[in-house]
């Protein structure tokens, strides 16, 4: 596996990235991106030259994942959106190493944090469909996972929940806010 910048300029690739999008979202998250031309319309965006936009590929050129980012902040921040392994592929690390570069590659532009928003429209957490306005805290303390959510993996990377956006996506359905100090 490699992991490359990518610039925008292979067109193959690009399709195979948009239809990444459509098939690794689909199953938890309905509304991120529906069809093939709203995750070629992402893709198109994650190129614009202020951005981080790595991939993975085997060695026949195949893409196995993707990730972006987004400076906020001046550029001490950085929003992690989006990561995306194919659907069969998922727990082999891809993921992981897709973190790491992108991390480093956040240090390189002098970046201090990066945030991510974790969307739970699903269920999928003990933070979904309860009133996150009573004890927030206390809840984001005992969050418990139901359905393979992402944020364990994100904390195992060393990401921690530093807030939560209730309804965002909906009643009962929040956005799990998580970030990580990339540089000390």
């Amino acid at each position: 596996m490699q992991i490359l910048a990518f610039d925008g300029k292979n067109e193959a690739l690009k399709h195979q990235m948009a239809q990444l999008l459509v098939d690794a979202f689909r199953e938890h998250w309905d509304d991120a991106w529906e069809t093939f031309e709203d995750g070629l319309k992402e893709i198109e965006e994650m190129c614009e030259a202020e951005r981080i936009f790595l991939i993975a590929v085997n060695d026949d050129g195949k893409l196995l994942g993707m990730i972006g980012g987004i400076p906020e902040y001046d550029g001490n921040v950085w929003e992690l959106h989006p990561l995306a392994v194919q659907p069969g592929l998922q727990g082999k690390g891809i993921g992981r190493a897709l973190v790491i570069e992108f991390e480093e590659q956040v240090k390189q532009r002098s970046g201090l944090t990066i945030t991510l928003g974790s969307d739970d429209q699903d269920e999928m957490t003990s933070l979904s469909m309860v009133d996150l306005y009573e004890n927030l805290w206390d809840k984001v303390k005992h969050i418990q996972n139901f359905k393979g959510h992402p944020f364990e993996f994100y904390q195992k990377m060393g990401y921690i929940i530093t807030g939560v956006v209730p309804d965002a996506n909906g009643r009962g359905k929040p956005d799990i806010i998580m970030s990580k100090r990339v540089t000390s």
